[in-house]
């Protein structure tokens, strides 16, 4: 079996054996969002150094743990913290909790960050809606043998991030009154925050925030 399927397969096989809740939607809280868990209505937690060969958060204001629980009706589980590529992890590792949450029944991912901008128009607190992205200085976690029982070889990107899922997002915001931006997202490996030439080069690439 391969390496990194088992490994996915041992974490699962431990958090089925401590869980029971069968979530439908998994949220990824970035930094700042934690607290966001208080509003749930809680039934089981986890704390990732409770399953082992997980990747712990090593960066501050992270939990590191799984929180299960209803978002109204909607079961969910939430990453109350999550792991980085800075911190020194494979990327494999850095997946494995979104590929976990996924094999724990959750068929739609919702991902949240703090992140830098770089469109001039965008002001600091704004929400931004990422409708694209750009990979810069980080390995694919698709490298390496193709792990069949997750997808394909070559998957399509030309929608990753969906229609139906930001147009809700934007009926929302506008209910709410909460401005928000739609934009393309660039990824970098961290954890040193970018040169000026460096976000010069990634707004001529098409780049509104940048993150790690």
């Amino acid at each position: 079996m391969n390496e990194v399927y088992e490994k996915l397969m041992n974490c699962l096989e431990q958090v089925n054996k401590k869980v029971t809740f069968k979530p439908e939607l998994a949220l990824v809280l970035g930094s700042g969002l934690g607290d966001f868990c208080d509003t749930l209505d809680i039934r089981e937690t986890l704390d990732y150094a409770e399953i082992e060969g997980f990747p712990k958060s090593t960066v501050a204001g992270h939990k590191g743990r799984f929180v299960f629980g209803y978002c109204g009706k909607t079961p969910i589980v939430c990453m109350q913290g999550r792991v980085h590529y800075y911190e020194g992890y494979s990327v494999s590792d850095a997946v494995l909790p979104i590929r976990l949450m996924k094999l724990l029944g959750a068929k739609t991912l919702f991902l949240t960050n703090a992140a830098g901008g770089i469109n001039p128009t965008f002001k600091a607190g704004y929400f931004m809606l990422i409708g694209d992205h750009i990979i810069y200085s980080v390995p694919s976690p698709l490298i390496g043998a193709n792990i069949d029982e997750l997808g394909v070889r070559f998957p399509d990107m030309s929608e990753i991030y969906s229609k139906r899922l930001r147009a809700l997002a934007e009926e929302a915001a506008a209910e709410a009154g909460v401005p928000l931006k739609t934009g393309v997202y660039i990824q970098t490996s961290g954890p040193n925050y970018e040169t000026p030439a460096e976000i010069r080069a990634f707004g001529r690439m098409g780049a509104d925030a940048v993150g790690m």
